[in-house]
């Protein structure tokens, strides 16, 4: 039984850390795609941008979603179809949404790691310092520059990217206004960030900030983002609005599907 366990949770660890391989019918929205060489990451990477459908019939400047896992053959479609959606039935303003296509997702996702453990299913890793960079540094003046925006912006990711949401959050949570995170694998680095949030959120800058959470019924996952929430539940931070979403019916490969409309719901309005 210990072995089969073992199994199933070397699935999800290699799955996280590897480009995503299940593919969907979503169909492709209308988009535009640039290239951005970044010294950062030293490389060129494809960029997909979605603007609402009336973008061009208005003058108006829309806060931004940005997004890894982003290509056309990953989360880029579904978001974006599901921006629309529910713009079209009032339930969130208008938002741009620019997705980040994936090179070498582990190296650019996960965040420097003493455990031994960890390097079994992330060879290559310690490149989100560089990729956030790529990000900030880059990304989004580029895009504040061809795009009508304002300067409200945020980040949505899932798994090894919901990590990566999680990490900025915690460390640069200055760099969003909001964060969205489906089955973050905060399992990276013996659990670094659950073991650390009561003093990373004693260092919150004041801003206001918020982040809508979730985890599915992988056990590696979910204790830790339950035990998050009794860190958000003790410090009770001011400047801090969050949301926990329980999902204990939904599996690692689930979850970004099923609660990806509420989040969105939630995260966008004011």
């Amino acid at each position: 039984m210990k072995k089969i366990v073992l199994y199933l949770i070397l699935i999800v660890f290699t799955f996280s850390c590897k480009n995503k391989t299940i593919t969907y019918n979503d169909p492709i929205p209308e988009h535009d795609s640039l290239i951005i060489a970044s010294k950062y990451v030293n490389e060129d990477r494809v960029i997909n941008i979605w603007t609402p459908p009336n973008y061009k019939q208005t003058t108006d400047s829309l806060p931004v979603l940005y997004m890894p896992d982003g290509g056309i053959k990953e989360d880029f479609p579904h978001i974006a179809n599901t921006l629309k959606k529910l713009l079209t039935e009032n339930k969130i303003p208008p938002f741009i949404l620019v997705g980040i296509e994936n090179t070498e997702r582990g190296r650019d996702l996960s965040g420097f790691s003493e455990a031994e453990y960890d390097k079994q299913f992330c060879p290559v890793t310690d490149g989100a310092k560089d990729f956030r960079a790529f990000i900030y540094e880059e990304l989004i003046p580029q895009v504040n520059k061809k795009y009508r925006t304002k300067n409200k912006k945020g980040i949505i990711g899932e798994s090894l990217a919901g990590l990566f949401v999680m990490e900025t959050f915690f460390i640069k949570p200055e760099t969003f206004d909001f964060y969205i995170a489906m089955d973050p694998s905060l399992w990276w680095n013996d659990q670094y960030l659950m073991k650390n949030a009561d003093s990373l959120i004693a260092n919150f800058p004041n801003k206001n900030i918020k982040i809508w959470f979730a985890g599915s019924d992988a056990k590696d996952i979910s204790q830790t983002t339950r035990n998050i929430e009794k860190t958000f539940k003790k410090n009770n931070n001011k400047n801090l609005t969050w949301k926990y979403s329980d999902e204990p019916n939904q599996k690692h490969n689930t979850i970004f599907r099923a609660t990806k409309e509420k989040a969105l719901i939630w995260t966008l309005n004011e």
